[in-house]
């Protein structure tokens, strides 16, 4: 006897539906799985004929082939023990096959029965909604994050008896009612904000012109000036997430298994600190079945990469594509998997290895060409991508003992909230939502200069050698600037304040 069950298979942060297909014949006694599986996959064999007997079944000693459709896509993960154990049951007999056709079905099974959670669960649930299945059955761990999505019935069980008993309508199993979801999320009360920072007034404005417009940072400045905790408030000022972006978010932690039952969706910016030790694969994604790297982690939120130049310079550079695509594609002999990479870098640096280069209270003991080296380990490439390149002062003793309070988190989120409503109404109907995003079509057209500021932009360019990229970028800039100050057209002010955020541009002869 032939039976089917539905289930999913992940590629990329999507989810594909997958026909299980458990023959039952008569022949000698073997457990075949085909259909592209991986050896995780095969391993679920073992679980299956184990948890089947101790559920108290008889496992049949026939000839028994799985077939995981469509075979042409390879297979990873646990997640296929229970469609297959319940297949087994329906090929057996125990359960009707007519039942299973409304049904996705997912989950890990211990050697016991019992079901654990998976990774993955929310664009699994996505796909029953879109391909028009009523209810989805999954493990009791993951119901919550399933219930994120509306038009399907989410039901959670934790052993395999649950869901036998499910189908012979002998009792029911745990429901997960949707929740609604507001149209954004507010952040939580995480104990930092803007106010804390004494000082460094520069350094807020850029953060703020780059919140404002989604721009690309760089802060270079010596040890113990700010630089850290300037980039963690950088949260606290962004706009908060929409309901379709803490879906996107979330998507990309089911997948690389960071959610929880407590946290089963992401409804803050992240924001992600990998080490400097990272590897090519832990930073951009990748592996024989690929997974998220950190900055697809960091989609829709901010990536903060301290000691910049102590990260291996290929490492740096592969962050060029996704920088300008706001995507990464990862290729591997047999497929190619594209995961979302639409993040604010922040990074941060000392100006030499020693960290005191141009500082006025400690003297600097690098010499020109160990300076020059140090900042030769970031490409010129990518620094061109890197729209604001501040410098971060030491705060003196002075600025740290005065008494007079700064400004909040909430009032700079105001303004960037303005600023970028003004850009939503520009780009309407366009795929960018920011004035750091603007293709180099959109920037001739929104980032119009003339006269005196035409003048001022093109004497920066000869002056300290900027390319075609620098360029846009600074009009750019400009734009967010006008953005910010409610004004339609660029002025020269814009441009000039644009330009002086090109602080490693001026400073290429040491």
């Amino acid at each position: 006897m032939v039976s089917k069950v539905f289930t999913s298979s992940l590629y990329g942060i999507d989810g594909i539906k997958v026909e299980v297909e458990v023959d039952i014949s008569h022949g000698l006694p073997s457990f075949n799985v085909v259909g592209l599986p991986e050896p995780s996959v095969k391993e679920s064999r073992e679980r299956v004929r184990a948890s089947i007997k101790n559920a108290g079944f008889d496992f049949p000693n026939d000839r028994i082939t799985v077939n995981l459709a469509p075979a042409d896509v390879r297979k990873e993960g646990s997640s296929f023990d229970l469609p297959v154990a319940i297949g087994m049951l329906a090929a057996m007999g125990i359960i009707k096959q007519g039942l299973l056709q409304d049904h996705l079905i997912t989950g890990e099974l211990s050697l016991d029965g019992r079901i654990k959670g998976v990774r993955g669960i929310l664009p699994m649930a996505l796909l029953a909604q879109k391909e028009g299945f009523t209810h989805i059955i999954v493990p009791s761990d993951n119901g919550f994050e399933a219930s994120v999505v509306k038009g399907i019935e989410v039901r959670g069980a934790s052993h395999l008896l649950d869901i036998v008993h499910y189908f012979r309508g002998e009792s029911e199993l745990a429901s997960f009612a949707p929740r609604e979801q507001p149209e954004t999320y507010e952040e939580k009360e995480e104990g930092v904000d803007f106010s804390d920072i004494k000082g460094q007034a520069q350094a807020k404005r850029a953060l703020e012109i780059a919140a404002a417009g989604g721009h690309n940072v760089l802060m270079v400045g010596p040890p113990g000036s700010g630089k850290t905790m300037l980039a963690r408030r950088m949260p606290t000022i962004l706009p908060p997430l929409t309901y379709g972006e803490a879906i996107e978010t979330t998507k990309i932690h089911s997948i690389a298994g960071l959610l929880s039952a407590e946290k089963f969706l992401v409804t803050e910016k992240p924001f992600r600190v990998p080490h400097h030790t990272i590897s090519d694969a832990g930073l951009i994604g990748g592996g024989s079945f690929p997974k998220p790297g950190e900055i697809s982690l960091a989609h829709n939120g901010v990536l903060f990469l301290d000691e910049f130049p102590e990260f291996k310079r290929n490492i740096l550079d592969s962050l060029r594509q996704p920088l300008e695509a706001g995507s990464v594609i990862i290729s591997r002999v047999s497929h190619a998997v594209t995961f979302p990479a639409r993040f604010m870098l922040i990074a941060a640096m000392n100006p030499c290895p020693c960290g005191y280069y141009g500082d006025t209270r400690r003297a600097c003991i690098c010499s020109g060409a160990q300076i020059h080296r140090y900042r030769m380990r970031i490409s010129g490439p990518l620094l061109d991508r890197i729209d604001i390149q501040i410098g971060v002062p030491s705060v003196t003793i002075r600025d740290l003992s005065l008494d007079t309070e700064e400004e909040s988190s909430a009032a700079i989120r105001q303004r960037v909230m303005a600023a970028r409503t003004i850009q939503l109404e520009r780009f309407k109907g366009k795929s960018s939502t920011a004035n750091g995003q603007m293709t180099a079509r959109n920037v001739k057209r929104f980032c119009p200069i003339d006269g005196s500021a035409k003048d001022l932009l093109e004497q920066a360019v000869e002056r300290f050698g900027l390319s075609a990229r620098a360029y846009h970028r600074v009009l750019k800039l400009a734009r967010t600037i006008a953005d910010i100050e409610g004004e339609k057209d660029i002025e020269e002010s814009h441009v000039a304040e644009a330009i002086q955020y090109r602080v490693l541009d001026k400073r290429l002869a040491v």
